[in-house]
């Protein structure tokens, strides 16, 4: 895919997720994401970090943290999720056209917004369908990822087959499903195995 036009998901997901961030109450704003001991508004405030993120941003405030990303992440996001939600609201809605980005793949983007679009949406019964091309896209670059997200470990040995759109990899005992709730358990999210069937969810269970 070409980075234009993952830059196009990118934009239309942001739209989306603060179009959603618009509608919370302050209950939701506070309910538990499914990002651990992160609330909605701190995963917000991760989301908007990110979107706001330069190269060279990220390197002062990474050696700030000795360089643990655990620390730099939960200081960016308690740092911004001290803002009002019509600022977060403001501000993601300005970097829907907007195209900077940390020392990262342009899809390491896409995975941001998608994934952490479902650890805010998820936990609040509210369900988002993001385009079946960006999903494909970004579950082929995950099959291979093992820094910070540490899919490629975590499926290795298991077939995984979507059941709403052309994408499958792997070999071994099966793990199917809504794709988008694979990319989830690729990442870590043991709460979107609910979602998926097969001898490989036990399997993938088990793994951290």
């Amino acid at each position: 895919m070409k980075i234009q036009e993952i830059w196009k998901y990118i934009h239309s997901e942001r739209a989306d997720l603060a179009n959603t961030w618009a509608t919370l109450t302050s209950d939701q704003w506070a309910t538990s994401s499914w990002c651990g001991g992160w609330t909605v508004k701190d995963t917000a405030g991760h989301v908007l970090a990110a979107a706001e993120q330069t190269p060279m941003n990220f390197f002062k405030e990474m050696g700030a943290a000795r360089f643990k990303f655990d620390v730099f992440a939960d200081r960016g996001a308690k740092k911004l999720s001290a803002l009002s939600p019509e600022e977060l609201v403001r501000r993601l809605r300005a970097r829907t056209t907007t195209t900077n980005h940390p020392p990262a793949p342009v899809m390491a983007m896409l995975g941001e917004i998608v994934v952490h679009g479902e650890d805010i949406r998820r936990p609040l019964g509210l369900t988002h369908a993001s385009p079946p091309e960006a999903l494909i896209a970004l579950a082929d670059t995950w099959k291979n990822a093992n820094l910070l997200i540490g899919s490629k470990k975590r499926i290795a040995g298991l077939k995984l087959r979507a059941t709403d759109a052309e994408w499958g990899h792997g070999e071994g005992p099966e793990v199917s499903g809504p794709l988008i709730s694979l990319i989830l358990a690729m990442g870590g999210r043991k709460r979107a195995l609910t979602d998926l069937t097969g001898e490989g969810v036990t399997i993938l269970a088990t793994r951290s």
